[in-house]
């Protein structure tokens, strides 16, 4: 039988704020507040704490091989020392037209990483996570 997972990187009621503004680096702080407003204005959601660093955006369900199903979190970032990461679950394999046009960045399976938000291209990042969010509405019972 199928049960609940819970991950350790799971959403809470911490504040947001308080945690953008205990972000000690000025560049990094000032492109979590524009990182804010682009994830709010892209997909309409409210952020929330996941775990101690990550900021998401709505919530789907995902299934493990043996059945276990679980939450995480749909779209978000995080600011880490090199610079923000950004989350998009599906993964960014279908997304190279896109990627090739954002600027410099590296990528692992969901996650985006940038040295700082100014040397890429908002509005092709908005789309990466419009587009992200949209296709991962296909494929996972979705909460947004």
């Amino acid at each position: 039988m199928a049960k609940k997972v819970k991950l350790k990187t799971s959403k809470n009621n911490k504040s947001v704020s308080e945690f953008v503004k205990s972000i000690k680096d000025d560049d990094l702080r000032k492109d979590c507040k524009k990182l804010l407003k682009i994830f709010r204005d892209a997909s309409g959601l409210r952020a929330k704490m996941w775990g101690s660093s990550i900021i998401g955006f709505g919530e789907y369900t995902y299934y493990r091989s043996n059945g276990d199903e679980g939450q995480f979190m749909a779209t978000g970032f995080s600011p880490r020392k090199s610079g923000p990461t950004i989350y998009i679950m599906p993964g960014y394999k279908s997304y190279a037209p896109l990627l090739k046009k954002l600027g410099p960045h590296k990528l692992g399976k969901s996650c985006l990483y940038l040295k700082k938000l100014s040397d890429v291209d908002e509005k092709i990042l908005t789309k990466l996570i419009k587009t992200g969010l949209k296709d991962l509405k296909k494929s996972h019972k979705t909460s947004y």
